[in-house]
């Protein structure tokens, strides 16, 4: 019999990065880097979100300088633009509704993971701050 877990194997599901709490940044982070390192390309999809995507080779042309077009890319350089894309789609898709909707305007996964950081750690000291309170009101009682 199959399962709905197996379901959603079956459709692709394995295929979606981990989500968090917006809280658990560090969780999020490592969990997003395991992921990240397991698809193809991992290692140049990472170093997309931690030094920025490829600098668009130019080429000159009549004494006209210019920005390469895709299809004139060597397969090195088509393989990290399309890692650069892939870093940008693996972020937004393992983010709770309430961060993506704040961060999915971004085009660079670098620029991307730089925002969650300050908004998920924000949220973590925010949701420590709360709990510290209560813990001194608990300690006032």
């Amino acid at each position: 019999m199959t399962t709905l877990a197996d379901k959603s194997l079956l459709s692709g599901g394995d295929n979606k990065p981990p989500m968090h709490e917006k809280h658990l940044y560090d969780l999020w982070k490592s969990r997003m880097e395991l992921y990240i390192m397991n698809r193809p390309h991992g290692r140049m999809i990472l170093a997309s979100v931690e030094k920025g995507p490829l600098v668009w080779p130019t080429i000159t042309v009549d004494g006209v300088t210019r920005p390469k077009e895709y299809t004139e890319l060597t397969p090195a350089e088509t393989i990290q633009a399309d890692c650069d894309i892939k870093a940008i789609n693996i972020i937004l898709q393992g983010l709770p509704t309430e961060i993506y909707a704040l961060v999915s305007q971004h085009h660079v996964a670098k620029d991307i993971w730089e925002k969650i950081k300050l908004l998920m750690q924000g949220m973590s000291l925010t949701k420590q701050g709360r709990e510290c309170k209560k813990a001194t009101i608990k300690m006032d009682n």
